[in-house]
């Protein structure tokens, strides 16, 4: 019996993720993957976290283990809200909606504010987990171009803004190129958005990874009327945990909240009570530190062995911080011709084509470095230059 006829449009359009599949294949012991996004799982403060999740059992067992409030458990939403007044900004807890990853915050924002066919701005190449979520709501979507100092604001139209619901945008080492949006960028986004009227979504998962130097302040920071921030516990404490959060003026917030309610009632209130317990007296401040010197060694020894072992004609970015780098071949080459032959190699990476909403530019792929150990990479990196070269 097939169940075709009975799901939604929605059901019947969604797509299974090229990096889950991919991911399959990785699975196997001799392949050295540079496809996955995940954190380092050496970086994950297990100690801290159990500690935290018993205080939470001991004190106050009922109440964690009950329902909660939609928008988040309070101490929790001050925390952030205290975090995000930097630079000028004032953010009150009212801003704050907890969420269960910021997966979840992509969801409620399609839910919010897109309608089937409207005008959705993203960068060119943009996340994949976004296109996703924004997909099951039918977008049209605007590709701005992007390049080594981030989103290019300077290319967007009034034609291309008129309509739209927002843009959305990865300033800090962006997923999928590990790109950095330069100051000059940063503001040239401010003005043309106050010019047209926007709202900016700001996706920041990375923002803290940065290996000698922290990004300029952030989109929120500087028009906190028009942008939405997204925020993740995932790659500074760890992803099982599902947490994030969203940052919005209040009258976005509430129909968040008024929308998150209808989905999951609320976010794992243990977890958010752990999360507090972990974070409320600093411990952030010297562990993500140890991510950062982590990350920064793997990056090294990538783009170190990149510059043995790459043939000549293929050109990759210097990451200042995250998880990725973005590598181009040569004009004529194709990323996902090309891992057919790395694969039969055990060898593993994303092509570039999926992070594109419109025209894919097929001689790009994502490297992913922070799981891999130092040994592997370049192991690994020396059959690509071999593949690449051949």
């Amino acid at each position: 019996m097939s169940f075709q006829n009975l799901f939604s449009k929605r059901a019947t359009a969604i797509k299974s993720s090229v990096i889950r599949e991919i991911l399959k294949v990785t699975g196997r012991p001799e392949v050295i993957s540079f496809a996955g996004g995940l954190p380092s799982d050496a970086s994950f403060p297990v100690p801290q976290l159990k500690a935290a999740f018993e205080k939470v059992m001991t004190d106050a067992p009922q109440a964690a283990l009950q329902y909660s409030t939609t928008d988040g458990y309070a101490p929790l939403r001050e925390w952030v809200a205290a975090q995000k007044s930097v630079d000028g900004a004032s953010i009150t807890p009212e801003q704050v909606i907890i969420v269960s990853g910021s997966q979840q915050a992509l969801d409620l924002i399609g839910k919010v504010f897109i309608n089937e066919g409207d005008k959705v701005l993203v960068e060119a190449p943009t996340y994949l987990g976004a296109l996703q979520a924004f997909d099951l709501f039918f977008p049209k979507y605007v590709s701005i171009q992007s390049d080594e100092n981030g989103l290019d604001a300077e290319q967007l139209s009034a034609e291309q803004a008129e309509g739209a619901k927002f843009l959305y945008a990865l300033p800090n080492f962006q997923n999928p190129t590990g790109r950095l949006m330069t100051e000059e960028r940063r503001q040239a986004l401010v003005n043309k958005a106050r010019e047209l009227n926007l709202l900016v979504i700001e996706d920041d998962p990375y923002g803290e990874l940065w290996y000698t130097s922290a990004p300029p302040p952030s989109l929120l920071s500087r028009m906190p009327e028009r942008v939405i921030q997204m925020g993740s516990f995932s790659k500074i404490l760890a992803p099982g945990l599902r947490l994030g959060y969203i940052v919005a003026p209040e009258e976005i917030a509430r129909k968040f909240e008024q929308i998150k309610q209808a989905t999951d009632l609320h976010t794992s209130t243990i977890t958010q009570r752990a999360v507090y317990e972990v974070v409320k007296d600093g411990f952030l401040s010297e562990h993500i530190p140890t991510i950062r010197k982590l990350y920064h060694a793997q990056a090294q020894a990538m783009l170190s062995a990149l510059a043995e072992h790459m043939p000549a004609g293929v050109k990759w970015n210097q990451p200042a911080g995250g998880m990725f780098l973005w590598l181009e071949l040569p004009e004529g080459m194709d990323a996902e011709d090309m891992l057919k032959k790395a694969l039969a190699r055990n060898i593993a990476y994303v092509p570039g084509t999926p992070f594109y909403a419109n025209e894919p530019v097929r001689n790009t792929m994502r490297l992913a470095f922070v799981t891999v150990p130092e040994d592997k990479i370049r192991a690994g990196v020396k059959v690509l230059g071999e593949v690449f070269g051949s």
